[in-house]
């Protein structure tokens, strides 16, 4: 019952964490792959907002989109530690960080699904 909250701390602490990190990436992919990981991360806070504000299927669907980015973002975050943006120490970390919201993310999720599936079993459809 308590993912709702906590996941939007833990997200916002990854944007506290992310956004200044990222300023300091290579100028030349500003507008490529930062740009791209800086949309996740936030597109990501709003689907939780979004989610949060919404009830049934809709919430649901908004979830899977939060949880869309979060897999979109650790994909991109893998890549810039590959490519030496991140150094071991902020890749452990960011990705503990992206862990701990993805289990929180995933207990909202089946939360939400269990309660779209009580709800169906007592109203009996037509």
């Amino acid at each position: 019952m308590n993912e709702p909250l906590l996941v939007f701390s833990r997200t916002f602490d990854l944007l506290a964490w992310l956004l200044p990190k990222s300023e300091r990436f290579p100028r030349i992919y500003r507008h490529t792959l930062t740009q791209r990981i800086n949309d996740a991360a936030l597109d990501l806070q709003e689907q939780l907002s979004i989610a949060q504000s919404s009830r049934g299927e809709l919430r649901a669907c908004h979830l899977l989109v939060a949880s869309n980015k979060l897999d979109v973002l650790r994909v991109h975050l893998r890549l810039a530690h590959a490519w030496r943006w991140l150094n071991d120490g902020q890749y452990e970390h960011v990705s503990r960080m992206i862990a701990e919201i993805g289990r929180l993310l995933g207990g909202w999720i089946n939360q939400t699904h269990a309660q779209l599936a009580k709800e169906k079993k007592g109203h009996p459809g037509p």
